[in-house]
């Protein structure tokens, strides 16, 4: 168990490490005519790189047969009534989406880890879609978007994963493949549902009026304590701060001592939910060895018993479903509504 989640961290580290500046690069222009040749504005980076470039992509029709490189990808296409699209799924882990699970159940699922570029090229897809991190030719990459492209296949990168991402950016990735998949009905409708949740739970952090310092400990082994200051992860640190959740390591690159965890002394500790993966460590289970750890008696979060577990993908899937890990949260700090 522990071999497993150690490469799945390894990747993880990897897969995180473009998340950080760019600019609004996933806009689209239409041609006058129809709906396509449709010319979508995205990003590349190169081989190794940490900077996203934009870079455009022409659709000279509706994709046919998507490979999504993680659940949550799958999920918001199936949200816009994409099913028999989708040829494939990769990275077939993390908490599911209960209104698409029938049907997320019955797509082809190609492992319940990081795919590769062979795989993601066997169900011969004419668009790779999702997580930014995972567009490398490393083992556990679906290809690099230059690679892909240079084979006659469309990328989109979803804006969530790159840098300077918010939710905001939900709303824009969204929007783009409503455009792409000639479904701008179905995307305004799941726009509005998102929004009127979002809005839900601001007025909701609104009420409760506590603003709390966090950090986050990114452990896949419960007796081993591993602090992850999440610098430059824009998307994940948006989402915290929705609910009232400063990360007082914000700024920090590198790694981050236990003594330093410790001096800084946050209100609340996050750790990962790996419930839902092969072996993972359970919600209780994390939550009880930080509890228990001697080293970190002294701390507030551990007197006050505020430590908190969140699945992975509500963490760090770069989608929609981050909202519903928020609400969950808020419920489980404050109480259920």
């Amino acid at each position: 168990m522990k071999k497993t989640l150690t490469l799945f961290a390894v990747a993880f580290i990897f897969t995180l490490s473009g998340c950080g500046n760019t600019d609004d690069t996933t806009n689209s222009t239409r041609s006058t005519d129809s709906n396509y040749p449709l010319t979508i504005k995205n990003v590349t980076r190169t081989e190794g790189g940490a900077k996203w470039i934009e870079k455009d992509q022409v659709f000279e029709k509706v994709p046919e047969r998507v490979l999504a490189n993680t659940r949550p990808a799958a999920e918001l296409l199936l949200h816009l009534g994409l099913k028999d699209k989708i040829a494939g799924v990769g990275a077939v882990f993390g908490m599911d989406d209960s209104d698409v699970k029938a049907e997320f159940d019955e797509l082809n699922h190609l492992s319940k880890d990081y795919i590769n570029k062979e795989t993601a090229l066997s169900v011969d897809p004419d668009l790779i879609f999702g997580r930014g991190g995972l567009f490398d030719n490393a083992e556990w990459g679906n290809g690099t978007v230059d690679s892909i492209n240079e084979m006659g296949i469309p990328t989109y990168v979803q804006e969530t994963s790159t840098q300077n991402a918010t939710f905001e950016s939900v709303y824009n990735d969204i929007d783009n493949l409503g455009k792409i998949f000639d479904v701008e009905p179905a995307a305004k409708s799941f726009k509005e549902d998102l929004k009127e949740r979002e809005q839900n739970l601001k007025d909701r952090v609104k009420e409760v009026n506590n603003e709390q310092r966090f950090v986050m400990l990114f452990m896949t082994d419960p007796s081993e304590v591993s602090i992850y200051p999440a610098y430059g992860e824009s998307f994940f640190n948006s989402m915290f701060d929705m609910i009232g959740l400063d990360n007082v390591l914000l700024d920090v690159q590198g790694d981050v001592s236990l003594e330093t965890l410790i001096e800084t002394d946050p209100d609340v500790l996050i750790v990962p939910d790996w419930t839902t993966t092969t072996a993972g460590a359970k919600k209780n289970d994390m939550i009880d060895a930080v509890l228990s750890n001697e080293k970190l008696s002294s701390m507030k979060a551990v007197k006050n018993k505020q430590v908190y577990s969140v699945d992975y993908n509500y963490m760090f899937g770069y989608g929609y479903q981050s909202l519903a890990g928020m609400e969950l949260l808020i419920d489980e700090m404050y109480g259920t509504k």
